[in-house]
């Protein structure tokens, strides 16, 4: 599921009344890496273009980083100063909250050679649909020597539904 939904957020959406049409993510919802991996600076332009397409502040803002993120925001100074260490979240060396965006690490983000892609988004801007959920047996096969025999499956996808609402993030490492 957390790979349909990256393919979602920064893939080409199908639009239109039949969703004939495919779209790809504007340019203007990118950030560049820029030679940095993820910056204050990056979060606060990522707030930016999420405000300046008028999304509902009110909404649930998300940003999808891979530990290597969460190592460049534990290095910032601003982090590491004794005026800012007292909050819990750091000194465990955790990310919760940043700027407005409840972090969500995964190690499944895309590396395209010279940086990584890391996304914030708004909660209404990407949708996960499941038509069926996870299905899911282990059984011994007579007829294999009593092998065990694991089954799984469901059937789900992932689309941004607003383009807006999602901004791809360029991060070096």
């Amino acid at each position: 599921m957390d790979d349909s939904i990256i393919a979602a957020l920064g893939g080409t959406a199908s639009t239109g009344k039949d969703g004939s049409t495919s779209t790809a993510l504007p340019s203007a919802q990118k950030i560049v890496h820029g030679s940095a991996g993820l910056t204050q600076a990056k979060l606060v332009s990522a707030k930016k273009i999420l405000d300046q397409g008028n999304v509902d502040p009110s909404i649930q803002r998300y940003i999808v980083v891979s530990p290597e993120q969460i190592e460049d925001l534990l290095n910032l100074t601003a982090v590491t100063s004794a005026d800012f260490n007292t909050v819990k979240a750091l000194v465990q060396g955790e990310v919760d909250t940043f700027c407005g965006f409840k972090f969500i690490v995964s190690n499944r983000l895309t590396d395209d050679g010279t940086s990584r892609l890391c996304y914030a988004w708004a909660q209404d801007g990407c949708m996960l649909a499941i038509n069926k959920d996870v299905t899911a047996r282990i059984e011994e096969r007579a007829d294999k020597s009593y092998a065990t025999q694991v089954y799984y499956c469901a059937s789900f996808g992932a689309s941004r539904i607003q383009e807006e609402s999602v901004v791809q993030i360029a991060c070096n490492e």
